[in-house]
């Protein structure tokens, strides 16, 4: 059968650094992090731009699946919906 099939929206501004790169993508992964990686296999770089050192999602990015807050080790169903933000700051 095979990892679930979810659908990855990702920020206009990470979208930019990556030539090629559309908002919007379909994944076979069982977590978020796989979904991740599934997309770094396609741009590499793009991992290191969601993800720290840790790992863990960077505190400048949210990852929602559904409306819930996620994390790297949130398990994922055929047709989740994963949308990635980046944060709003200033001053």
């Amino acid at each position: 059968m095979g990892p679930p099939r979810v659908v990855v929206t990702l920020p206009a501004a990470l979208v930019a650094l990556f030539p090629g790169c559309a908002g919007r993508h379909v994944v076979a992964a069982e977590t978020v992090a796989g979904a991740i990686a599934a997309l770094d296999r396609a741009w590499p770089g793009l991992r290191d731009r969601v993800c720290d050192s840790s790992p863990a999602v960077r505190r400048h990015i949210r990852v929602f699946v559904g409306s819930a807050i996620a994390g790297l080790e949130t398990p994922l169903t055929d047709g989740d919906e994963i949308v990635v933000l980046t944060a709003i700051s200033g001053g």
